[in-house]
C-alpha cells in the first residue's frame, strides 16, 4: 500500500513539474502532418509544405559543410533532458535568419529554430541517422513524446523572427520585471493584425547581454532603464507593445524545466528591416562564391559531348541573384552532392565544370512550391560532365560571379573516398533513448 502511494506521489510531482514555465505560445503552431501519415519526398519533385511535420528547438550542433546539425527539440516533457536530435537540410531546403536567406553557418548555436521536416527521401544515403517512422510518437521518459521525429530532413529552417514575419505574427510585450539588469518578460505571440484572443502568455528570461534594436540603434537594458521605459527594479506593464524577438534557451533555476530566453528585441520595423538587409547581403556574397543550386530536369545529348540542359533553380534566394542568370550570358555548371558540396575542387569548382551559354530562362506562373524558384534555364555546353544528369543536383555560376577556390571541407575531391560523397551519420552520438 505504501509503495502504491509513493508511486502516485512521484507521478503527481512529475506531471506538475513538467508543466512549470512551459507555454504552448512558443511552439510551432502551423498546420502540418503532426497527427497524419509521414511524407517521404520523391526525387525530382518539390514536396508540399503542408505535408511536412512542424517542430521547434534549440540549435546544438552545426556541420555547415554537409548542411546538417542537431537540435534539442521541444516536446511534451522536461526540455533540458532532451538529447540533441540530428537533422539534415534537403538539397532544396531553405534556411532563414532575421527574416532573410541564410546558410547554417550564419546561425549561432543556441538559437531556437522552427523546422518543417520530412522523412529521408532515400534512407540509404541519409547523412543523419534514420529513425523508425513512428519515433515521434514514442514516449521518452521525462522528455515525453515528440523529441525524436523521423522527419529529420528539413525543407524550411528559420529563427523566431523569420517565422513570425513569414506567418504575419508579432510578440506583444505585456510586462517586464527587472533586478540588477536581469529578470523576466511576459509576452504572447499573436497575429499582427489582431487575433481571436486565444493566445497564451509566456514568461521568458532576459539578462544584461540582451540586444535591443530600435531604429538604427543598438541598446541595452540600462538604456531603457535610463529613459524610464523599463524600471530599474520591480515590475512595469508594457501594454502589449508589438516587437519581434530572438529566442534562445538557458538553464533555468527554481525547478523550471521549460523556459526560454530572449536574446534580441527588435522594437520597430526599421530595426528588423535593417537586420534582414544585413543578413541578406551576407547570403548574397555567400551564394556568389558557392554558386546557385539547382537540379537537372532533362538533358538532350548532341554529338561529341555537346548537350542542351534544362535545370530548375532552387528557391529562397535574393531576387538579384536570379537576375544575374539571364538569357545570353556565359555560365558554368558543376555537379554537386545532395549536401551541395562541389565535386572536384582542388583547382576551384570551375576547373571540371561544364562551360556554355544560357540559351533561355523560363519563369513559372501561378503557385511555386517552397524549395523551387519557379525559374528554369536552358543551357548549352560543348562538353557535358558526368554530374549533369536528370535528377542530379548541380550549381550554376554566371560569368559575372567571382571564380574562387573553396576550402577543402566544401568539395569532395576525386571521389575515391565514399565518406566524402556520402557523409556517414556516425558523427552523431547514439544517445540512449
Amino acid at each position: 500500500m505504501i509503495r502504491c502511494l509513493s508511486l502516485v506521489l512521484v507521478s503527481s510531482l512529475f506531471v506538475a513539474a513538467t508543466g512549470v514555465g512551459e507555454d504552448t505560445g512558443t511552439k510551432n503552431d502551423e498546420p502540418g502532418t503532426k497527427n497524419g501519415a509521414p511524407f517521404r519526398p520523391e526525387a525530382g519533385k518539390f514536396p508540399p509544405l503542408e505535408e511536412s511535420l512542424p517542430y521547434r528547438g534549440e540549435l546544438i550542433l552545426v556541420d555547415h559543410a554537409n548542411r546538417r546539425g542537431s537540435m534539442r527539440i521541444q516536446g511534451e516533457g522536461t526540455y533540458f533532458r532532451n538529447a540533441p536530435h540530428p537533422f539534415a537540410m534537403l538539397p532544396y531546403g531553405i534556411v532563414r535568419y532575421h527574416g532573410a536567406p541564410a546558410d547554417l553557418r550564419d546561425i549561432p548555436v543556441g538559437t531556437v529554430l522552427h523546422a518543417r521536416g520530412f522523412l529521408p527521401p532515400d534512407p540509404q544515403t541519409s547523412v543523419v541517422p534514420v529513425l523508425p517512422i513512428d519515433s515521434r510518437q514514442k514516449n521518452s521518459g521525462y522528455s515525453g513524446a515528440g523529441i525524436y521525429p523521423a522527419e529529420n530532413h528539413v525543407l524550411l529552417l528559420e529563427d523566431e523572427s523569420s517565422y513570425c514575419l513569414r506567418t504575419g505574427k508579432v510578440w506583444r510585450l505585456k510586462e517586464v520585471e527587472l533586478h540588477d539588469n536581469a529578470g523576466m518578460i511576459v509576452a504572447s505571440r499573436e497575429p499582427k493584425e489582431g487575433g481571436d484572443g486565444k493566445t497564451s502568455e509566456e514568461s521568458m528570461t532576459i539578462d544584461a547581454a540582451i540586444r535591443i534594436w530600435r531604429g538604427r540603434e543598438r541598446l541595452g537594458v540600462e538604456d531603457l532603464v535610463a529613459e524610464d521605459t523599463w524600471p530599474a527594479s520591480g515590475k512595469k506593464a508594457l501594454d502589449g507593445q508589438a516587437v519581434q524577438l530572438g529566442i534562445t534557451w538557458k538553464p533555468t533555476p527554481s525547478g523550471v524545466f521549460t523556459r526560454f530566453h530572449i536574446s534580441d528585441i527588435w522594437m520597430d520595423e526599421t530595426a528588423i528591416e535593417r537586420a534582414a538587409r544585413n543578413q541578406n547581403e551576407t547570403h548574397k556574397a555567400f551564394i556568389r562564391s558557392r554558386w546557385m543550386p539547382a537540379w537537372i530536369d532533362s538533358v538532350e545529348y548532341g554529338k561529341f559531348g555537346r548537350a542542351t540542359v534544362t535545370a530548375t533553380l532552387f528557391g529562397g534566394m535574393d531576387e538579384s541573384l536570379y537576375a544575374d542568370i539571364k538569357k545570353g550570358v556565359s555560365a558554368v555548371i558543376n555537379g554537386v552532392e545532395n549536401t551541395l558540396k562541389h565535386t572536384g575542387g582542388n583547382y576551384g569548382p570551375a576547373h571540371m565544370a561544364s562551360k556554355g551559354t544560357i540559351l533561355d530562362v523560363f519563369k513559372a506562373t501561378g503557385d511555386v512550391p517552397l524549395g523551387s524558384s519557379g525559374i528554369q534555364i536552358l543551357f548549352e555546353t560543348d562538353l557535358i560532365i558526368e554530374g549533369i544528369r536528370p535528377g542530379r543536383v548541380v550549381r550554376v555560376c554566371p560569368a559575372n560571379w567571382p571564380q574562387v577556390d573553396l576550402p577543402r571541407e566544401e568539395f569532395i575531391g576525386d571521389g575515391s573516398n565514399p565518406d566524402d560523397r556520402f557523409p556517414s551519420p556516425n558523427i552523431f552520438p547514439n544517445y540512449k533513448k
